[in-house]
């Protein structure tokens, strides 16, 4: 008696191709598991500058989609450092005040009228770089008790200069004290003296200057040469949005200033500096 044991042949079906539920068409199943994520190649007409072959990656799209985001990020990363390094600076506007500028006053600085638009300007570009405006002003007594004592004589009939609630100690016209300025009243030449400008500077992380407003010999240098005394990092004075009774005092102030290693740019200069 012969035992026949019946061998177990593969099944038609599974040497049939498979057909995917999903597709219509009929695919060959894959000979390797990895095979399925490798990147597929598509044939390309021959060019001399071109590759015969390119890759047609799913993949790339999101490559470029990060690629885009960098440089987004950059130039956002570029502006926020930007404002940053101008955050720790504070422009100063001294004494830009009607009785110092207006020609019917006794006190009136020959070329402060002409700066008022440099001024307007500077103090724009120092707030749309988020830089700290500091009103510096004169505010006296009715009776000069508080003003240096040679200048005491125009205050004999209760109106001498700046008196404090006056018109003229009001800002030029043009130039607003907006609600993230400060404003700092002095009663002598340099707005660091016996006031409390330093420790605001301080506390505000401030540790550059720039100046401008009037006049270049008295209150402009005083207030520089001080700034320099408690070593300041940085002090520019804008040239040409400062002013004196003559262009020949402006200049040889500003040649004293720089001389000390205060930078003198114009406004256009500063303007133009980049973050």
């Amino acid at each position: 008696m012969v035992l026949i044991i019946p061998f177990p042949f593969p099944s038609t079906k599974s040497l049939l191709p498979f057909r995917n539920p999903n597709r219509n068409s009929i695919t060959r199943r894959p000979t390797c598991p990895m095979s399925a994520n490798l990147p597929r190649f598509s044939a390309l007409p021959h060019h001399p500058h071109q590759n015969r072959t390119r890759l047609s990656n799913p993949l790339a799209r999101g490559d470029l989609d990060r690629t885009i985001t960098k440089i987004q990020a950059a130039e956002i990363s570029r502006d926020v450092m930007g404002v940053a390094k101008w955050s720790e600076t504070a422009m100063l506007v001294i004494d830009m005040q009607n009785d110092f500028i207006l020609p019917e006053s006794p006190l009136c600085v020959a070329g402060g009228d002409a700066i008022v638009p440099s001024v307007i300007r500077a103090v724009q570009v120092a707030r749309e770089r988020g830089i700290l405006v500091i009103w510096v002003v004169r505010e006296h007594d009715h009776l000069g008790r508080d003003v240096e004592q040679f200048r005491r004589h125009f205050y004999t009939d209760g109106k001498g200069a700046a008196v404090k609630a006056s018109k003229g100690a009001e800002l030029v016209d043009g130039l607003l004290i907006e609600e993230r300025d400060y404003k700092l009243v002095k009663t002598r030449f340099s707005a660091f003296f016996a006031t409390h400008l330093d420790l605001l500077l301080r506390n505000c992380g401030i540790n550059k200057l720039v100046v401008a407003g009037i006049q270049t010999p008295n209150c402009i240098r005083q207030t520089v040469f001080d700034a320099v005394s408690l070593d300041y990092q940085h002090i520019t004075v804008i040239s040409d949005a400062t002013a004196a009774a003559s262009p020949e005092i402006h200049l040889a102030n500003l040649t004293d200033m720089k001389n000390i290693g205060v930078a003198t740019p114009t406004l256009q200069e500063w303007c133009s500096l980049d973050t």
